[in-house]
């Protein structure tokens, strides 16, 4: 695939050319992207989820094309099926009479150009975030609004938890995962701060429970993910493989993950 770039060499404050240079960019086939979270926020009954399948894409690619005609089904232990039918031809497959347990195993079966994805994952509890706590002087600066979201972690029991902070500030969510290595059975916190937050802004946070390989999964996404492991254009240290495997033809493996959460959701007016 190739990408024009302009390159601006400024000779003085009354000229300059223009350089075009074209760059080669490599470019594989397209894997399958398997985004199924499935997320049972508490106070909800949680039978109304949804699967979402698409295709890898170049970087410089804006649209992110949908991948349609898979059959996506969720199993039980209890021999319960719970068939995910796509919604249009957009790559999303729902399904609203699934039937969420806690600590019981799940599996997921796509199917997908005659190949056959699956992938095994437990559904994890998650206990409460009990309150917020925001201090105005945070950051580098000092003047930044910083939010503390705080839970017990519950004695003698090895937990993991994915927290997502949202507001009309970022673009994307922020994201963080936890552990209880040394926290076990204490009351800690998720951490979230922006330095365009102010007074009136909505910050809606959630917290997921997850397993021991989500949190190595996504722990090692967001480190790629840093400022400190450079830009878009650097190369990253290794592919992030999730727990799904393409049975049919194993080196195709897919892109994402299979998760099943419980999720407290909590809603913060700054102050």
């Amino acid at each position: 695939m190739k990408k024009i770039f302009l390159l601006l060499i400024f000779i003085s404050p009354f000229f300059s050319c223009e350089d075009v240079i074209d760059v080669e960019l490599n470019e594989s086939e397209p894997r399958l992207v398997i985004e199924a979270s499935i997320n049972w926020f508490k106070g909800t009954q949680g039978n109304e989820q949804s699967i979402k399948l698409s295709l890898s894409a170049p970087f410089f690619e804006e649209n992110v094309p949908p991948a349609s005609g898979a059959v996506v089904q969720v199993f039980d232990l209890n021999n319960n099926t719970f068939d995910f039918i796509e919604d249009g031809n957009t790559g999303i497959y729902r399904n609203d009479n699934f039937i969420p347990v806690l600590d019981a195993v799940y599996t997921l079966n796509v199917l997908y150009n005659n190949e056959l994805y699956t992938a095994t994952e437990n559904f994890k509890s998650v206990v409460p975030i009990e309150f917020v706590e925001q201090t105005n002087d945070g950051g580098f600066s000092g003047e930044d609004i910083e939010l503390k979201a705080f839970y017990t972690d519950p004695v003698s029991i090895e937990n993991f938890y994915f927290f997502e902070f949202l507001s009309d500030i970022s673009v994307v969510p922020n994201l963080e995962v936890y552990e209880d290595r040394f926290t076990d059975g204490n009351q800690i916190f998720g951490y979230y701060t922006e330095e365009d937050l102010e007074s009136g802004d909505i910050v809606t946070i959630r917290n997921y429970g997850i397993s021991e390989r989500f949190y190595e999964y996504m722990f090692i996404l967001l480190q790629q993910g840093t400022e400190e492991n450079g830009g878009p254009f650097e190369t990253q240290p290794a592919t992030v493989r999730g727990n799904c495997i393409n049975q049919s033809n194993p080196d195709n493996f897919p892109f994402g993950y299979f998760r099943l959460s419980e999720v407290d959701e909590f809603v913060y007016t700054v102050q």
